[in-house]
């Protein structure tokens, strides 16, 4: 006799669960809800867009679609990233393509990490220690074993300009 079961996405507590997609960009460990990401790819060559703001890198070709790919450490207010050219192949920014209501974005990373499990009732609020280029884009952060998972706004991330 076989059944359907459902996967009971909470946990002993009731809590619901919150898959997160990890990355790393210089020191700090980031997520974005993995139901907004499209997919994450290796290095792509990237065009410049001249007269467009600073976090924007450039724009990717993604199967014949026009990707904007967004430096994410930038839009963190951390150091310029030296260009991907400049670096050895191992080294080069990741591709974490997110889907946004104008389409797909991409935003550069320097590591992918796990999809992660959370309950919402563990995040807290950003630390006021934060930058406010930081703290206007991170929803809010996760204590996990030994590290600190900044979950992202996506929304907030992708405003961008003045």
């Amino acid at each position: 006799m076989a059944t359907n079961t459902l996967i009971d996405r909470r946990r002993r507590d009731h809590a619901p669960v919150r898959q997160l997609c990890t990355f790393s960009v210089d020191d700090l460990f980031l997520g974005v809800d993995v139901l907004d990401v499209q997919e994450v790819i290796r290095h792509q060559d990237m065009t410049p867009v001249p007269l467009a703001p600073g976090e924007v890198r450039g724009l990717i070709n993604l199967r014949g679609q026009i990707v904007t790919a967004v430096d994410l450490g930038a839009r963190l207010g951390l150091s310029a990233r030296t260009a991907d050219t400049d670096r050895a192949p191992g080294d080069r920014s990741l591709n974490v393509v997110v889907r946004t209501p104008d389409g797909p974005t991409s935003l550069l990373v320097d590591a992918i990490g796990d999809v992660t499990d959370v309950t919402r009732d563990l995040l807290e609020e950003p630390p006021a220690t934060l930058p406010a280029s930081a703290a206007s884009v991170i929803e809010g952060i996760y204590k996990l074993d030994g590290r600190l998972l900044l979950a992202l706004d996506l929304t907030a991330v992708l405003r961008l300009g003045p």
